[in-house]
């Protein structure tokens, strides 16, 4: 490939988890920032690459509140301390409620019964979890006959006669090559779909119960757990070892399977998003948020889902504020709640907030890990481009100077303002390995690390702070 003249790409996709995009070199910027607004990027930008705060925050989030699952005491407890470290900061910081369900796990085994070959007497163990909107088993569990099958098709081809009354596996595998490569986020959609929608396809052939292989991609015997949409089953996920191994014995013959799943939902409780402002000089009711969710699935800390967000969002803002930057426009940070098993906080925010949403400039999240970024995801009219220009050199410095357009959704929790008009950004982390910790018992605080969440910060920071500096806003969608 011919050596390109500058390093700042503007790609188009046709889908967010669709191919790769087409890059095209910019040459020279169509717009210049005043000199003033490049040296505090630049300000912001060192003082984010040395800043040990966005860690100090990961850490007191994912050990000593620990997991932040919706509607629970840790997440309750998150929030709050969220708020106080901000208003610590000078921002001028609140709660905002949403109601948000409150799912809670229960007791979680399975076991291999019956199988070709079996010894008289004995049983596999087999490594279950189960998924977020999953309903219980009788308290002494179930044992059925396990049909394997690798997509939709495969199980709308057996047909009731051969589902009813039986636990469907789905086996399909997360494309650890593809995910090598750099598609990482085509690997999980592939795969993904079958742990949100497999139980649905189950249930409606009469399934006893559904499980799916873990969608992730390292294979250590430990299971990924997940939203799935509520089936009226129990709905689990087992470890990618597992579910080779029935799909193995299946076969050979018949293998029958006895699962315990106790999950219970429980009445709808108050949750919260932070909100805080860093208030503009000139124009205060125009607002760009930088954003991250602080609920987190339950089996590990959540540390890179997605505690790291929270963080990067906090530090970005409180370095403005401590170097007594001044913006224009109003800086936010938004703490989302309920971005797991609902998406509660981010419609409760845009719905609060419709009348406000014309004058939202822009809305950034991190939810992608914690790895080097590369730049970001973005939702913007073409005509926005120029203006993005000129941070080519301030984020070249560290290599977070790709922009990816795409005409789909880059960040849950801010997609519904995304469909209002509001240009959205995604940071794009480098997620080889993202899925390998993602849901799993070990998403902990070691898998940070700190340079790279330094990065993740100054990316955030420098994009922030140039949307609220900018003459005019973005233009809209």
């Amino acid at each position: 490939m011919r050596k390109l003249n500058c390093v700042l790409f503007l790609c188009v996709s046709e889908m967010l988890w669709g191919q790769r995009p087409a890059m095209v070199p910019v040459k020279e910027p169509a717009v210049v920032y005043a000199p003033e607004l490049v040296h505090e990027l630049e300000t912001l930008r060192e003082a984010a690459l040395s800043s040990e705060y966005a860690y100090q925050q990961v850490a007191y989030l994912t050990e000593n509140i620990g997991a932040r699952p919706t509607g629970s005491p840790q997440a309750d407890a998150a929030a709050h301390h969220v708020i106080d470290t901000l208003r610590q900061a000078g921002l001028d910081a609140r709660l905002e409620q949403v109601m948000v369900p409150h799912w809670v796990r229960g007791a979680e085994t399975a076991e291999l019964a019956a199988w070709p070959g079996q010894t008289p007497g004995t049983i596999q163990k087999v490594v279950v979890t189960a998924l977020g909107g999953s309903t219980a088993t009788a308290p002494e569990g179930l044992t059925n006959e396990v049909v394997v099958v690798r997509s939709f098709d495969e199980l709308k081809a057996l047909g009731k006669d051969k589902v009813a009354g039986k636990i469907v596996l789905f086996n399909v595998k997360f494309d650890t090559r593809k995910a090598a490569g750099g598609h990482w986020r085509d690997a999980y959609g592939e795969a993904v779909q079958y742990r949100g929608q497999g139980a649905k396809a189950a249930a409606e052939l009469g399934a006893a119960a559904s499980l799916v292989r873990s969608v992730g991609g390292a294979d250590y015997r430990i299971p990924h757990t997940g939203y799935s949409v509520p089936a009226g089953i129990p709905a689990g996920a087992v470890s990618a070892e597992d579910a080779e191994l029935i799909s193995h014995l299946a076969q050979q013959g018949t293998v029958r399977l006895h699962l315990t799943l106790t999950p219970q939902l429980l009445p709808e409780v108050p949750g919260y998003n932070v909100v805080a402002d860093l208030k503009g000089r000139e124009h205060p009711e125009q607002v760009v948020i930088v954003s991250g969710h602080l609920d987190s699935w339950d089996l590990g800390t959540g540390a890179i889902d997605d505690a790291a967000g929270v963080a990067i969002a906090m530090d970005a803002v409180q370095l403005m504020a401590r170097l007594h930057l001044h913006p224009k426009r109003t800086v936010r940070v938004v703490a989302w709640m309920n971005e797991e098993s609902g998406l509660r906080g981010g419609t409760g925010y845009a719905k609060a907030h419709a009348g406000e949403l014309a004058n939202h400039v822009a809305a950034i999240e991190s939810d992608r890990g914690a790895g080097h970024p590369m730049g970001f995801n973005a939702k913007i009219s073409a005509a926005a481009l120029p203006q993005l220009e000129p941070l080519e050199k301030i984020l070249a410095t560290f290599g977070a100077n790709v922009f990816s357009v795409s005409s789909e959704e880059v960040e849950a929790d801010i997609s519904p303002m995304a469909e209002a008009g509001v240009p959205t950004f995604g940071i794009m982390q480098d997620g080889r390995t993202y899925f390998n910790y993602h849901h799993t018992p070990a998403d902990t605080l070691d898998k940070i690390v700190p340079h790279e969440l330094q990065e993740n910060v100054a990316a955030a920071a420098v994009l922030a702070y140039a949307l609220a500096n900018l003459p005019e806003p973005l233009p809209r969608q």
